[in-house]
């Protein structure tokens, strides 16, 4: 085992980070700088990433199928768990310098280490295959095929490998995971009142009028939106990738992540609100499955620019999410195997591997979409609720390592964190069980 010296940095301030002498003025560009760190981050990228294609139509989903109403403040509930959660992450990389993968095999031995590097490349791959599809939905509004759509998309992570350095990969991601914020556009255009999104935020009512089966694959598949296994792995290691160490760097970080937190929880919470025209307009969507889906009824019910830029929005969220969550992979499998170089400051001629399995991912995701038959629908349907299965287990490690007192010093959870920490672990795993049990019970009760 590492000595403690050698897992536990010094938290004190680097030159970098030293604040201001108290009265001086920042020069306008310094000022500026400022802001981009706060705004460009592992934490605003996690929760950006987050929001990408299943996740994007399941709040969509939500909206089309229920309305304004009980999933309004639920998304915003999940997205405070969400921070609660990647701050966690971000801590144990600026005091370790280690990432999630990494301080599994440390901390918890080869097994534990080996079982959730494939976890996570398993859950990778089935999501990334939804982000293909979210993107092949979204280009199909622009008549473009399934095999250009695909293209695109392997395309888009191996130019981004190739880049050189972490800064100007996070900068490739952060340029397209703005454009998020299509989803608010859309939601203006769907005209929705003010008055009714203010009470179902504060009242969660109106309650889902739906059978309870149906309700508790809505209820996880939101969760699995928000909270899953490859941001810790990626914030974390991210962080490490970016060089964050220092109380100011924590500080940022967190801030980071706050922000990134209250923008994806606004955008998604604009996604459920664009789609409720279908609901009061009892649009079936079954009709548009076929095609381009969403946008094909915005433009239906709300009009042309709607559609586009929900389409546009969905290309978007697939895209920043095939970057981000093929990073993870290439993560987890650098820090899982001893000598193996995973940064993104390394080339491909340094890191084979990891560029490798980064640009591999996204490969074989492309490939499975193109495949005729496949059952892509149901692989975006199922790709959050494995998240939120996957999840807990994931969660209990994290918890385990920011109370380690060797890894973290000064630095473990407080208690708020966590029993906070401990009660999300909890309900994600009610949750998923129970939309186990009744789905199960559903299917049993049709075939008897």
């Amino acid at each position: 085992m590492l000595s403690r010296t050698t897992i536990y940095p010094d938290m004190r301030e680097d030159s970098s980070d030293a604040s201001p002498p108290i009265g001086a003025t920042k020069p306008p560009s310094m000022r500026v700088l400022a802001m981009a760190g706060l705004l460009i981050g592992p934490g605003m990228l996690a929760m950006l990433g987050e929001n990408d294609g299943p996740s994007m139509l399941s709040y969509a989903a939500s909206g089309a199928s229920y309305g304004l109403g009980f999933f309004l403040p639920f998304i915003l509930l999940t997205f405070a768990a969400a921070f609660l959660v990647q701050e966690m992450a971000l801590r144990i990389a600026v005091v370790t310098g280690r990432g999630y993968g990494d301080l599994m095999f440390q901390r918890f031995g080869a097994g534990w280490g080996w079982v959730s590097a494939v976890d996570l490349l398993v859950t990778n791959l089935v999501t990334l295959v939804a982000e293909v599809v979210a993107i092949r939905i979204g280009m199909a509004f622009f008549g473009v095929p399934a095999w250009g759509a695909a293209l695109c998309a392997v395309l888009l992570v191996a130019a981004s490998s190739f880049t050189g350095r972490y800064s100007r990969w996070e900068i490739v991601c952060a340029g397209l995971a703005g454009f998020n914020l299509l989803f608010i556009a859309v939601a203006v255009l769907a005209r929705p009142s003010l008055h009714e999104i203010a009470w179902a935020t504060l009242s969660w009512r109106p309650f889902p009028d739906a059978p309870l089966a149906d309700l508790l694959l809505v209820v996880a598949s939101n969760i699995g939106a928000t909270v899953t296994p490859w941001m810790l792995f990626f914030q974390q290691s991210a962080s490490v990738d970016k060089h964050l160490k220092g109380e100011a760097a924590l500080r940022r970080g967190r801030v980071n992540t706050a922000l990134g937190a209250a923008v994806a929880a606004l955008a998604g919470c604009g996604a459920l609100v664009a789609a409720t025209p279908l609901f009061a307009h009892h649009v079936a969507l079954d009709q548009y499955q076929q095609g381009a889906g969403f946008a094909e009824a915005l433009t239906a019910t709300v009009g042309r620019p709607a559609g586009t830029l929900f389409a546009l929005g969905l290309i978007e969220a697939g895209a920043v999410a095939m970057l981000t969550i093929s990073a993870s992979s290439a993560y987890a499998v650098g820090e899982s195997i001893r000598g193996c170089i995973a940064s993104f400051d390394a080339g491909p001629a340094r890191a084979p591997l990891f560029h490798g399995v980064n640009i591999g991912m996204a490969l074989i995701a492309a490939l499975v979409v193109l495949i005729p038959g496949a059952p892509l629908m149901a692989i975006v349907l199922n790709a959050n609720l494995l998240a939120t299965i996957l999840m807990p287990a994931a969660l209990v490690f994290l918890l385990l390592m920011a109370n380690d007192t060797e890894l973290m010093g000064a630095q473990t959870n407080r208690r708020l964190t966590n029993i906070l920490g401990i009660a999300i672990a909890i309900a994600i795993t009610l949750s998923a069980t129970a939309c186990v049990v009744a789905s199960s019970l559903q299917s049993l009760h049709h075939w008897l």
